[in-house]
């Protein structure tokens, strides 16, 4: 009888999936991430469990998030880069891919493994693709605990590959140090459709598919440049760092070598200035914040009490006999009465 992947999880004890995870066992690591998603409370239990105690050995990876549009080229930019970085044979890179999922089926394409072939293929990568489910900002719900996991296991480099540009895509500056977002050539004919917030985040921009002719097209030049005058309205990073923009070309790997570059001094330029620990520090307690936020409202919906409010005040809104400000309002009141 074949064994299902719960039958093999179960069979590893705590003590295991702590020491596979810090002896670098990639497929300990897997299973750990695995226990770290699934609903099942025990296995929340024991992910905490094992979190708590790999704590210790976290904290010692660069943490990159990359962001773009579809299309961009993100996961060509992330190869090209994970390989250029990895050339250093002291290197470890885990690349955390978010992939979108459907609202329908709740599936998810989960299609990074086959699009960063040669990255997958080097024993110094891991590339974990996560389904972002319902949660917002283009990050998956346990993606900061899975970066932790991926830190214990001795990975210096972690690359967070988000969906996409969107309106809460924000969520990833709040587990990263350094923030790079990819646009295209005509970019800065479309500045008006980037959201300011992501502009201003950004440590980096990179315009991807510069290459035209063997050379750096017009169009690519022409976006760096409007970029590079649009920042110049942004407000000033709080450590003095001012946003860099290059043109760049993943495909014909075409300043690679200078994007590594840049992170690095974004990092060195970070840590002479003491920043790295207080931006972390505070990616800490927004986090704590988020969670408390994140385990009331399920203890809140999962209610017995809140269940049956919900019930009753839906068929009323359907029925059209009140509006749905009106029904939250009344079951808040209902559940305050009732204490």
């Amino acid at each position: 009888m074949e064994k299902t992947q719960e039958d093999v999880m179960s069979k590893l004890t705590k003590q295991d999936y702590i020491k596979g995870i810090l002896d670098g066992n990639t497929i300990v690591l897997s299973r750990a991430i695995t226990l770290l998603e699934s609903t099942k409370e025990e296995h929340y239990t024991l992910a905490q469990e094992i979190l708590q105690q790999i704590l210790p050995k976290t904290g010692n990876a660069k943490r990159i998030g990359i962001t773009g549009v579809p299309g961009v080229g993100k996961s060509t930019i992330i190869e090209a880069l994970g390989l250029k970085i990895l050339e250093d044979k002291t290197n470890k890179i885990a690349v955390l891919a978010i992939d979108p999922s459907s609202q329908l089926s709740k599936g998810s394409i989960l299609g990074d493994k086959t699009r960063m072939e040669l990255l997958s293929a080097n024993s110094n990568a891991y590339i974990r693709p996560t389904s972002a489910g319902n949660k917002l900002g283009g990050v998956s719900r346990k993606t900061h605990e899975t970066l932790l996991l991926c830190e214990a296991a001795g990975f210096n480099h972690i690359i967070i590959e988000t969906v996409g540009v969107g309106q809460s895509e924000t969520a990833v500056n709040a587990m990263v140090d350094c923030f790079l977002l990819l646009l295209l050539p005509g970019a800065g004919d479309e500045l008006q459709g980037i959201k300011r917030g992501i502009m201003e985040m950004a440590d980096i921009i990179a315009v991807n598919k510069s290459i035209e002719n063997e050379k750096v097209s017009t169009q690519a030049n022409k976006a760096r440049k409007e970029i590079n005058t649009a920042l110049h309205y942004f407000p000033s990073k709080e450590f003095s760092w001012i946003t860099k923009v290059l043109n760049v070309d993943a495909l014909k790997n075409y300043n690679i070598d200078k994007l590594q570059e840049t992170i690095d001094n974004f990092f060195n330029h970070q840590n002479q200035k003491g920043y790295l620990n207080k931006r972390r520090n505070q990616q800490d307690v927004s986090r704590l914040e988020e969670t408390i936020n994140q385990t009331i409202l399920q203890n809140f919906y999962e209610n017995d009490m809140v269940k049956q409010e919900l019930t009753k005040w839906k068929q009323e809104i359907v029925a059209g006999k009140t509006t749905s400000y009106q029904a939250a309002e009344k079951i808040i009141l209902n559940l305050k009465s009732k204490g």
